[in-house]
């Protein structure tokens, strides 16, 4: 069987793989900035709205927009209510009281989840991830700061706590992705499982909210729904999939590693946080985790 070499990746492959790092990495810090105009979970329905009808217009464009086959239907449902309406829902209500160096951190923790899911299904996982559990826990510790984290704040707490299972809910939706045989593409999905994500999330904010807001009239609403709804979800998740067909599995998955790493750096830039010790340190361990699961699935 042959192998991918560097030599035979067209060079459109990294440019995509440079573009779905910085699209998702800037989604943290335009959340922030967007919830200076909204409240969590009606900004979240209000991203996933967007993307839905952005991502019907793309496919529409490439002649592609058709209905889901029956049997994509069950992960159309899956990857729409977990790794979407959960997960924006829970990383908008986190992100209102953790920076968002940090809580794109502690959110993209979805591929040490995956170790002890792997187990309870069955699946056979070697020591190296084990070990790259271990060093990702010691890197949320780091991270968290625990010589001077307020445990009296309870919305501290909770932020690191909502951040933490916006992760584990990915995880879930990428269990079960990693599990199914597709009928359609990935890329087709996307319009549907947006328009569940928006279906979840509009009465979640109705109730869960039901004082919330959307600033209509500031442009801090306007620029994260726009970037975070019309260019980073559609837009990003085509160049993340076209990345996925065109690398090696190992040379994506490594690679979108840089996701948390551009969150950071552009968060210093955009909503004026700094990088700290524990910062840096605890995100070095928590990615060099990661970069260990990963490895261990060669």
């Amino acid at each position: 069987m042959s192998t991918m070499t560097d030599q035979s990746i067209p060079r459109a492959a990294w440019l995509q793989l440079a573009a779905a790092i910085v699209l998702f990495g800037l989604t943290w810090p335009a959340m922030k900035i967007g919830l200076m105009a909204g409240s969590p979970i009606w900004l979240a329905a209000s991203r996933a709205a967007m993307s839905a009808l952005t991502a019907f217009a793309l496919m529409a464009t490439l002649g592609r927009l058709a209905w889901p086959k029956r049997a994509d239907w069950p992960v159309v449902l899956s990857v729409g209510g977990l790794q979407l309406s959960c997960f924006f829902a829970l990383a908008n209500l986190g992100i209102q009281s953790v920076p968002a160096g940090r809580s794109g951190v502690l959110a993209y923790t979805a591929i040490l989840w995956m170790v002890p899911l792997s187990l309870l299904v069955g699946e056979k996982v070697g020591r190296h991830a084990l070990a790259g559990v271990a060093l990702g826990v010691a890197g949320i510790v780091v991270l968290s700061d625990p010589w001077r984290f307020d445990w009296h704040d309870h919305q501290i707490v909770m932020g690191h706590a909502w951040l933490l299972l916006a992760g584990f809910t990915w995880a879930l939706a990428m269990l079960h992705t990693r599990r199914h045989r597709w009928r359609g593409t990935p890329l087709d999905a996307l319009p549907w499982q947006m328009t569940v994500a928006t279906v979840l999330l509009l009465p979640l904010a109705a109730i869960a909210e039901p004082h919330g807001h959307l600033d209509l009239d500031r442009w801090e609403f306007w620029a994260a729904v726009i970037y975070n709804g019309a260019l980073a979800g559609p837009a990003g998740t085509w160049a993340a999939v076209s990345v996925a067909r065109a690398l090696p599995p190992i040379t994506g998955a490594l690679g979108m590693l840089g996701v948390p790493m551009v969150g950071i750096a552009s968060s210093v830039f955009l909503v004026s946080e700094p990088i700290s010790l524990p910062l840096a340190a605890g995100a070095a361990l928590v990615i060099a985790g990661i970069a260990t699961v990963i490895l261990d699935r060669r």
